[in-house]
């Protein structure tokens, strides 16, 4: 079922950032914790139920199987999704600005 186009959560969002190119697990939980220079950390449980609610709304797909690692990677779907909900955030990010305004 695809997704309804709303806000994800924090990890969905890492997740699909870290698959723009192909990658197993433990590579996943790696680069989320890079990207987000080690503010967003994942254990194992919560990375395979984000894998498993984003293979179901069909926004990445198992690539291939390499012994006991699945390679996951992101489809056209998801690339759309992850790109509405960059420019969802960046729109809230920039409606606060004001806030480092100095008076």
């Amino acid at each position: 079922m695809p997704r309804n186009r709303g806000s994800m959560t924090e990890a969905m969002y890492y997740v699909l950032l870290a698959l723009c190119k192909p990658l197993h697990g433990y590579a996943i939980m790696n680069s989320v914790r890079d990207l987000s220079r080690g503010r967003v950390r994942m254990g194992p449980g919560t990375l395979y139920g984000v894998l498993t609610r984003l293979e179901k709304e069909k926004l990445i797909q198992l690539e291939e199987v390499d012994g006991r690692r699945k390679v996951y990677s992101i489809t056209p779907a998801g690339l759309d999704a992850l790109r509405e909900e960059h420019r969802r955030l960046a729109a809230m990010v920039a409606d606060g600005n004001f806030l480092g305004e100095s008076d």
